[in-house]
Order: C-alpha cells, then sequence, then structure tokens
C-alpha cells in the first residue's frame, strides 16, 4: 500500500485466461453543442438596441439573420427566403436589407447563382473559430486602411 507509483488495474481475459494490466487515465468530459450558436458583442447589441433607424422590421430581419449565421458568418439567403420565414413582403425585406448593409452590419458578398451572399460583421457577432475571428476582422482594418470602404468597426463610425 505504500508505493502509489506501481498502482495498475488488473483485468482478465475470460476467452484467454490472460491477465492484463493497465492504470486509469482521466479523460475530462467535455459536453458538445447540438444547438446553433454564435457569439455575440454585447456592446453591438446597445448600439444597435439605440439605433433610431433601426426599427421594428430591420430588427426582425437582423433576428432572423442570426438564425440563419453559417460558420465564418456566412449567410446564404434569399430576400424571397427572408420574407416568407418572416411573414413581410419582399419590398420591406429589400429596405430593411439595404439599411443594414448601408450600417455594414450585414456585409454583401459574391453572388452565388441568382442571390446574394451575406456576411454578419465580425464586429458584431462570430460563428467559428475563434482563432478566425481576429484574422477576419484583421482583414477588414486591411481594407479599411487601404481606402476600400468605410470603417466596418462600429466604434470607428462613431468618432
Amino acid at each position: 500500500m505504500g508505493n502509489d507509483v506501481n498502482k495498475y488495474i488488473e483485468q482478465i481475459d475470460r476467452e484467454t485466461g490472460e491477465v492484463m494490466k493497465g492504470c486509469m487515465v482521466y479523460i475530462p468530459y467535455r459536453p458538445r453543442l447540438t444547438e446553433r450558436w454564435f457569439m455575440a458583442f454585447q456592446d453591438t447589441f446597445e448600439e444597435l438596441a439605440k439605433d433610431p433607424e433601426l426599427t421594428l422590421e430591420p430588427k426582425n430581419v437582423l433576428l432572423f439573420l442570426f438564425s440563419k449565421l453559417d460558420f465564418e458568418n456566412f449567410i446564404q439567403l434569399s430576400q424571397t427566403d427572408i420574407a416568407e420565414g418572416l411573414g413581410m413582403h419582399k419590398q420591406h425585406v429589400s429596405r430593411a436589407m439595404k439599411l443594414l448593409t448601408g450600417k455594414q452590419i450585414i456585409l454583401e458578398g459574391p453572388k452565388v447563382g441568382r442571390s446574394k451572399c451575406y456576411r454578419l460583421n465580425p464586429y458584431y457577432g462570430w460563428k467559428g473559430k475563434v482563432k478566425n475571428l481576429e484574422t477576419e476582422r484583421r482583414s477588414h482594418l486591411r481594407a479599411i486602411e487601404g481606402g476600400l470602404g468605410k470603417p466596418q468597426d462600429p466604434a470607428e463610425t462613431k468618432k
């Protein structure tokens, strides 16, 4: 009992009678997420709540887009699908998307077929590996510094 280093577990193979020695290994339980999820940044939620231009319809469209967010912040959904999903007129969805893209909350991506591909601005939220978030944010800053667009960091637009 005095020598803890030599503690083994023995198990007998019932078919061969062989005594197998081993040791206990602790493997921590890591629960896997089974629900859909994304990370959100609280400061930007306050900004969204206080923005007088973001009335009920654009906020509903944004919440619907949050629910459809794919990895690396891609959103592949037509405005018709959004309208049907929310029970809204397509013209109202179009107006909401124009406002959300104009404020750079939602970024326009390349066309896929006949529909546009969108991405959530990574300063508002992120779905994917955390290490890719910083890379994505840096790529937006490089585009801004190079004069390719307006600032996409919500904090920068207030300065």
